[in-house]
């Protein structure tokens, strides 16, 4: 906590008018300074700083306070972020509070993958200013009518082909290789033989947290390869792709102002219109738009306009962003630019007065937009389908938090469709009613469900054997891995998702070689890894069996009920498939099991990062629901479980798991297991 005092020190010290000159032009006029308001649009200063009192008042729109209010609005910061800073600029000391050992794991790896970040954004900028090969890539921009200011001041670049240019230049600038994993600027070769660049022969676009700071890449292709148009960066300890906003950090002191936005769908999109002098834009990040995202806009501005392409997948996009931007509170407005046109394109033929004016005289709130879009497809004649169209209508009303609005928009529906329907505005009242009371009935459908899985996560549950500590329970490494899946006694699945690869090799192995296979995988996982329902019990069953020493071959579980018949099947198929087919193409017999315990170790790595990656994401659904108090506990366990995940994706299987006794390389390790397999088979005809 810093105290009362260090507050008013920090009070003292800052310059309000220094602060306040960042971001506004001051006049001294008498004892303070005038100038206009970055709250509101005017043409007369009506914007006072008086610095003797440190503060600040606007007579036209009434915003007023200190320097901490000031930055903590322009900033986009808390009241602590807000004070750290102006203590950091004026000088003033705040002793370091405590942190747990979790704590300061954590702030290390997310400043080391944010400072990896930094480096390679000045290394795509400067590639693509001073390479031969970037050519393609200045070519690219320059047709598109970007200027040297606009690509620095958006810090575009562009990733060489070669595919380990920004690793090798990471390397010599003394980069740790785990926070280039940790940031996924660089990938893991299979089979983990050294590693090589996510983003090769691409254009760069740096994506920005609110503060400027360089989270994450999305990378565009030049050439007409048949691949992906953009590829993002995956999510990361310091990128939450579904709470982050394209263009914010550039836009949010305009949004502020204006207390609107517009929301476009592509990188291009905001760069033109910021480069036409268009501020109030942002994207929503190559992504779907979010829940979190809105809310994100939501601490800027009040008002949005979404502008969509007129294609289905853009509608229906736009259809999904209008609920959930009602959910969050905003005002929704709509705009559909001509056929043909994105913003881009448009402000570049017509101009940024034209686009704006456009926006202003074309744009509808969501009642009058989906109507016409309706009554364009038709839907308002017909009796059945103008109801359907009323009823969609009003659930989208249902979404408003605010009960006036409601209303109002209620009232506003009536008046724009009375000349499809007799009646009053009483029936849509009514029917708005239910839809608020189904709204609340799966509101709390979805609190028992989560309350349910919140005590299925918290019940006690066999310790999780980890081969690097020993057989601990996981709370003791504050991870709770426990409760992930609960104890599922329904072994069907549904047929249609895909059976992970790494789940069914981990049980083909089990079965191949036997009690020692079995004993060996065991020994370093448990069955609450495997995701697949169907698998999961399969592998319980595979256990229990060998702790009853009883039979698990092939021949036992393909007679058994199902759906171990058709598991086997799929199982043993794949291999002996792969195998047919490169025997066929090379005239080579394929021998994937010449190492059984090199192949277990890869299997387990594996499912073990995709484990800690279900985890991780389940924790940052959490950390937006929890309290301060809770988030602190998240922290520390989001911190250990993105190192297990960085510590398996840098090293190589055969480093990450021990080697049964006796055995020291592949040859001998073959050699040992084939022999305890023999003898053990030796026992068990004995007995």
């Amino acid at each position: 906590m810093i105290s009362d005092a260090k507050k008013e020190e920090i009070r003292d010290a800052a310059d309000i008018v220094e602060v306040v000159s960042d971001y506004v032009k001051l006049k001294r006029s008498g004892t303070g300074f005038t100038g206009l308001c970055p709250y509101h649009n005017e043409k007369t200063p009506s914007f006072h700083v008086t610095p003797r009192l440190g503060i600040f008042k606007c007579f036209g729109c009434g915003e007023s306070g200190d320097v901490f209010k000031f930055i903590m609005d322009q900033g986009g910061l808390n009241f602590n972020e807000a004070l750290r800073q102006l203590a950091d600029r004026f000088g003033v000391f705040l002793p370091v509070e405590e942190s747990s050992y979790e704590e300061q794991v954590f702030e290390k790896e997310r400043e080391g993958i944010l400072h990896a970040l930094k480096f390679a954004g000045v290394f795509f900028y400067r590639s693509l200013m001073e390479d031969e090969e970037a050519e393609s890539a200045r070519n690219y921009l320059e047709n598109r009518g970007y200027g040297p200011d606009i690509i620095k001041r958006f810090g575009l670049g562009y990733a060489p082909a070669s595919g380990n240019a920004l690793l090798q230049a990471a390397e010599s600038a003394g980069i740790d290789i785990s926070y280039l994993l940790g940031a996924d600027l660089i990938k893991e070769r299979n089979g983990g033989d050294g590693h090589y660049d996510t983003f090769r022969g691409r254009l760069m676009f740096p994506i920005f947290n609110p503060t400027g700071k360089v989270i994450a890449f999305a990378g565009r292709i030049l050439g007409q390869e048949k691949t992906a148009k953009y590829i993002n960066s995956a999510q990361t300890l310091v990128y939450n792709k579904s709470e982050v906003v394209y263009g914010l950090n550039f836009s949010k002191n305009q949004i502020r102002k204006d207390k609107k936005v517009i929301l476009v769908e592509g990188y291009t999109d905001v760069i033109s219109l910021h480069q036409h002098g268009i501020e109030h834009v942002v994207a929503s990040s190559g992504t779907a738009l979010t829940p979190g995202q809105l809310r994100t806009l939501h601490r800027f501005g009040e008002q949005i306009t979404m502008i969509y392409d007129s294609d289905d997948a853009g509608q229906n996009a736009m259809k999904k962003g209008i609920l959930l931007a009602l959910d969050e509170g905003l005002e929704v407005q709509l705009l559909e630019l001509p056929d043909g046109e994105d913003p881009d394109s448009f402000v570049k033929q017509f101009g940024p007065e034209s686009f704006l004016d456009m926006v202003q005289k074309t744009q509808m709130d969501f009642v009058d937009f989906l109507l016409l879009k309706a009554q364009e497809e038709g839907r308002l004649q017909a009796p059945i389908s103008l109801a359907k169209v009323i009823s969609e209508l009003i659930e989208a009303i249902a979404h408003i938090p605010d009960t006036i609005q409601r209303q109002v928009y209620i009232q506003h529906l009536h008046q724009r469709t009375q000349q499809y329907r007799k009646g009053t505005d009483h029936e849509l009242f009514e029917e708005l009613e239910r839809a608020l009371r189904e709204r609340k009935a799966q509101k709390e459908r979805a609190q028992r469900r989560e309350k349910r899985n919140t005590f299925a996560q918290n019940t006690p549950a066999p310790p999780f054997q980890d081969h690097e500590l020993g057989p601990v329970p996981i709370d003791s490494e504050g991870i709770p891995i426990d409760g992930l899946y609960p104890p599922s006694t329904n072994i069907q699945s549904k047929p249609s998702t895909p059976k992970p690869h790494y789940e069914k090799e981990l049980i083909r192995l089990m079965i191949s070689f036997g009690r020692p296979m079995v004993q060996y995988v065991g020994g370093l996982t448990n069955e609450r890894l495997f995701e697949d329902s169907e698998l999961k019990a399969f592998f319980e069953d595979i256990i229990q069996r060998y702790k009853e020493e009883l039979d698990f071959s092939v021949q036992h579980y393909a007679s058994r009920e199902a759906p171990y018949p058709a598991l086997v099947g799929d199982i043993f198929t794949e291999i002996h498939t792969a195998s047919h087919r490169h025997s066929e193409k090379t005239g080579i017999e394929f021998k994937k099991d010449r190492d059984p315990y090199r192949t277990v170790k890869s299997t387990l790595k594996a499912l073990e990062i995709h484990y800690y990656k279900v985890k991780r994401a389940e924790l940052a659904e959490q950390f937006k629901i929890a309290t301060p108090e809770e988030k602190k506990e998240l922290v520390g366990v989001q911190a250990e479980i993105q190192k297990k995940i960085t510590q398996r994706e840098s090293t190589d299987s055969e480093l990450l798991y021990p080697d049964p006794e006796g055995a020291e390389d592949g040859s001998t390790r073959a050699k040992s297991f084939h022999y305890v397999m023999k003898k053990d088979r030796e026992q068990g005809k004995e007995s």
